[in-house]
Formats: structure tokens, sequence, C-alpha cells
């Protein structure tokens, strides 16, 4: 897979794809990530890459002109299909582990990172296809947000990570919050690990697992259990921790 991102802080991007987990899927070719400067495109003499706004009003405005050459550098309409561009903006529909696995089966992603009030909203309409947020906040760039949708969307590729089971029993992708976890020591500071989870009886801590899923989602975000696929007895369970809360 290849993820292109359309910047004016490209060392900022380049600094975090370098690193850690990611980094090493770029150095394995597991995954290929490219961070182009918006600037380079600006065909004047300071790289302006921003003007007032028609109307008036505080700030700046990203113009259209740079943003569309820089895009329409990163393929050859004659022998590419055009990639799949995503705009980072408050506007967009929040990011979600779901979207993060959708993205994850594409070829190509170009993630554009807008600045200062916004962007000049025709080039949006003429190559974007889709607007993203990952919070109902603002930021003072897109930079973060394709960071974060970037490293979301990397490690569900396959070889990024050890294993599948890293990112299938996490918060979220099942449509649950994950389970807690512990490591050595089992006793710290007078608290003791689990001992379902010392065992060794996996079938036990799988259950175990499961319940502690479904009783911290109940209890962190209540709202995801209304689309979380459940078994009746995994209902009944819900159920009476929810008695056992109304009971206290």
């Amino acid at each position: 897979m290849r993820i292109d991102i359309l910047t004016l802080f490209p060392e900022m991007c380049e600094a975090v794809v370098s690193s850690s987990i990611i980094g090493r899927a770029v150095a394995s070719k597991k995954v290929e990530i490219i961070c182009t400067n918006i600037r380079d495109y600006a065909n004047n003499k300071h790289n302006k890459v921003d003007d007032t706004p028609y109307g008036g009003g505080m700030g700046m405005v990203m113009s259209a002109e740079p943003i569309d050459t820089a895009f329409a550098s990163l393929y050859n309409p004659e022998t590419e299909e055009k990639p799949h561009l995503i705009y980072l903006s408050p506007k967009g529909k929040n990011f979600t582990q779901q979207k993060a696995v959708e993205l994850s089966k594409k070829d190509r992603i170009v993630l554009l990172c807008g600045h200062y009030e916004g962007v000049d909203e025709r080039v949006l309409e003429k190559i974007v296809d889709e607007e993203i947020s990952i919070g109902d906040y603002v930021l003072t760039g897109g930079e973060l947000p394709a960071l974060v949708v970037a490293d979301a969307v990397c490690r569900m590729l396959p070889g990024v990570l050890a294993d599948d089971v890293c990112f299938t029993e996490e918060s979220h992708f099942s449509g649950l919050l994950e389970y807690p976890q512990y490591t050595k020591p089992a006793v710290w500071q007078d608290r003791e690990v689990p001992q379902v989870l010392l065992s060794g009886h996996h079938a036990n801590i799988e259950k175990w697992r499961r319940e502690m899923s479904l009783k911290t989602t109940f209890e962190k975000r209540p709202e995801l259990l209304n689309s979380a696929k459940l078994t009746a007895t995994e209902i009944k369970y819900i159920d009476e921790i929810r008695q056992s809360k109304h009971d206290i």
C-alpha cells in the first residue's frame, strides 16, 4: 500500500512515520509513505500558498492551485487510477476503527492537510473523495489528524504487527472495548493480577476476557453495545451488570 501526505510541513510528518512500528513497516517495504510539500507547487517567487478570504474575515485560506498541482504530480491520469483523496477536516465524518479497516484495503490513499482558516472549497469539490475528522475539536493543522489516520491504517496491513490478534482483540475492532491487561509482577503495591490469568486454563481466560470486555464497554462506552453483535448469554450478562449497578 502507498500513502501520500500533502502537507506544508513534511518534516513534521516524516519524523513520525519513520519511527516505531510504522517506521519499521516502511523500512521493510510493507507500506510506502511519501510526504509532499504543497509549497513546492506554489509557482510564485515566495512559495505563497494562501490568501485572504473573499467576503472578509480573519485569517488566510489555502489556495486551490498549489493543492491541485501537488495532487496532480502524484499520478499519471493516462495510466493510473485517481488515488483516493481524503481531506482532514473538523467538518468530516468521525474516524473509526471500521473506517481504518476499510481504508487499509485500498491500494493507495492520499491525505490532504489543511491549515489556516481552511482550503478553497473549489479544489475540495474537484479532487477530494471524502472528509474525515478525528474528533469534534479544531487543531492548528491537518498534520496530526493525517498521522493518526496513517498510523491506524498501517497497523491493519498484513505483516505490520506480529499477528492479526494484535489488533483483532483491541478496543473498537469488534465493536467492544478491550479487556484489562496485566504484566509482571503478579502483585504490585498489594494489587494482584486476577487469578484466572495465572491459571493457565485458556477457556476460562477467554471467557473472563470477553466478560471484562463487555463490562468495560458497559461502564465506559455503553452506546457501543447498541451495535455490537452479542449472544443471548452476553445480553443476559450485561443485564446482570446493569441490575447490580441499579441495586447499589
